[in-house]
């Protein structure tokens, strides 16, 4: 990895004290982002962080203590649910100027350009700006890595955006995600979950079957099947499942056809408490989304079903079984199958699922009672759908 540089000496991000940090994806993606966030910072703990991020991405800025500030911007060029419009975007213009931020620095995936939003740190003023570029962006910015991705590499993006901010200097020796919950999430969702019939003494499983995008969904009725699975080889573990206020609908029937006993609690959880809730749990079995990154950041083991859509977002530092049935057409990037198959999640089956929650269970038991160190976590593929890490 080369930085090219323009005219700007070395020392000068090292002066930095005011940063931008831009990150205009979802929750995820901002998680992902928290060691490198955190490298900022460390390099000098009286610098101001202020991340530029998504509605949806800014939910979690205040959990993550290397953020000082927030600004919120859903720009054209990111998938978003919201509506873009030129008057955000010269309302956000506006507030990056007001900022008289020192540098910035763009974090993106390699599938997304990073020049939008360079070009308006550049409109903005901003002295020292940062990103990865696969064509050479002049003036546009000041500092830049040349993109190696995903032709001579693929990194994970936890690796990727600490590669970045290390090119200008910002290093750290812990890279695991940051997501600080506050105590009175922990009592709101203690509360919720009596109220709902979980006992908080026994130990219970957190189960979300859903995703924002289709091709990221393993289907409801194998969530179900492996949910019976597990209840009856484990015997005492309860369920929560959990999902947005429009999955109310898919919780509903993973609930009916799962484990006897389980709760669905869609809507039910704002970030907080949910991350309070992942914490709390021994186990979550979920889609590749959101609170998988969510249980990474707090030490919860997980079975992630993997959609083969990219190869970059496994969960980072957490004991973890990822499971994914291997397809040709993997790495699509695509929100909805193009082949209409979704193999690579349907052709997991409900017993892999199980086999790798109670392979789960039994090391967390093993580690509780022999103070055995976690293992690294690796990918084996294996036939018939199932990776083990």
């Amino acid at each position: 990895m080369q930085l090219v540089r323009e005219s700007t000496g070395a020392d000068r991000w090292s002066n930095a004290r005011n940063i931008l940090a831009v990150r205009l994806d979802n929750i995820g993606d901002v998680l992902m982002t928290t060691p490198a966030l955190r490298a900022i910072k460390e390099a000098n703990p009286q610098r101001s962080v202020t991340l530029l991020t998504s509605e949806t991405g800014a939910a979690a800025a205040c959990y993550i203590p290397a953020i000082d500030h927030v600004l919120r911007y859903d720009a054209p060029w990111v998938k978003s649910i919201w509506q873009a419009s030129s008057l955000s975007g010269l309302r956000c213009l506006s507030q990056i100027t007001e900022g008289r931020f020192d540098a910035a620095i763009v974090f993106s995936v390699y599938s997304q350009s990073a020049l939008p939003a360079a070009t308006i740190t550049w409109l903005a003023g901003i002295p020292l700006r940062l990103a990865f570029v696969r064509e050479n962006p002049y003036q546009l910015l000041t500092d830049w890595v040349k993109e190696s991705e995903p032709h001579n590499e693929i990194r994970h993006e936890v690796r990727r955006q600490l590669d970045l901010v290390a090119s200008v200097g910002y290093t750290t020796t812990d890279d695991h995600l940051s997501f600080q919950v506050e105590p009175q999430d922990h009592a709101q969702t203690m509360e919720k979950l009596e109220e709902a019939g979980i006992d908080p003494a026994r130990p219970f499983i957190v189960v979300h079957p859903g995703a924002t995008a289709a091709s990221r969904r393993y289907p409801a009725a194998q969530f179900a099947a492996a949910m019976r699975l597990i209840a009856a080889r484990t015997g005492d573990h309860q369920f929560v499942i959990t999902g947005g206020v429009e999955e109310r609908q898919l919780v509903e029937s993973v609930r009916l056809h799962g484990a006897r006993g389980a709760v669905g609690m869609a809507g039910q959880f704002a970030l907080g408490e949910l991350a309070a809730l992942i914490q709390r749990s021994v186990l979550l079995i979920a889609n590749n989304t959101g609170p998988v990154h969510l249980a990474a950041a707090l030490g919860t083991p997980v079975v992630d079903l993997y959609a083969l859509t990219n190869p970059q977002h496994t969960p980072w530092r957490v004991l973890s079984r990822v499971l994914f049935h291997d397809v040709p057409c993997k790495y699509c990037y695509k929100s909805v199958c193009p082949e209409q198959h979704q193999a690579c999640l349907r052709q997991v089956t409900p017993e892999a699922v199980a086999q790798a929650a109670c392979e789960l269970l039994e090391t967390i038991a093993q580690r509780r009672d022999n103070v055995l160190p976690l293992p690294q976590r690796r990918l084996i593929h294996t036939p018939g759908g199932g990776v083990h890490a």
